[in-house]
């Protein structure tokens, strides 16, 4: 296709392939980060601490560290976002996606919609974090194939 940057074709099966991709980077890094924070912390390990919305308690220090889990797997969703969808366009439609699969996982697991508002602004900051960093990281690649500097004058 002339005068594009890149071409754009609709291919579900890609798509389908990198949802799945993504979610398995999102359940991988954050569960690697709950068991190490679980290793600091002496708190049993369990899925509890993945789906489980009572386990999202502020004032207690399990889950604080569960929260930071959040937090930090936001950060290493973003590098899947970046080695996977690998386009800045697509990191927002992607990382929702992560989220509210996400979400309807811990709602079957749990049998109710989480109530407190702290779960709510925690997956906000984290969908902010994932989604901004995955965007930046996609930037700066796609950035570095557009050549600005000695590139042979075009008529127009």
């Amino acid at each position: 296709m002339a005068g594009g940057f890149r071409y754009k074709i609709w291919d579900p099966p890609l798509i389908l392939s990198q949802i799945i991709t993504m979610q398995a980077v999102f359940y991988v890094g954050l569960g690697v980060w709950v068991a190490s924070l679980d290793l600091f912390t002496g708190h049993h390990r369990s899925l509890d601490s993945l789906f489980k919305y009572q386990e999202l308690q502020v004032k207690e220090i399990h889950g604080r560290t569960v929260m930071a889990a959040f937090i930090l797997n936001a950060l290493t969703s973003s590098l899947g976002l970046w080695k996977v969808v690998q386009r800045t366009k697509q990191c927002l439609d992607f990382t929702v996606t992560a989220h509210v699969i996400h979400l309807c996982a811990s709602w079957w697991y749990n049998g109710h919609l989480p109530s407190q508002p702290s779960v709510w602004l925690l997956h906000l900051v984290t969908i902010t974090l994932m989604c901004v960093l995955g965007e930046y990281l996609c930037m700066r690649t796609e950035m570095q194939h557009i050549p600005v500097l000695g590139s042979s004058k075009v008529d127009l």
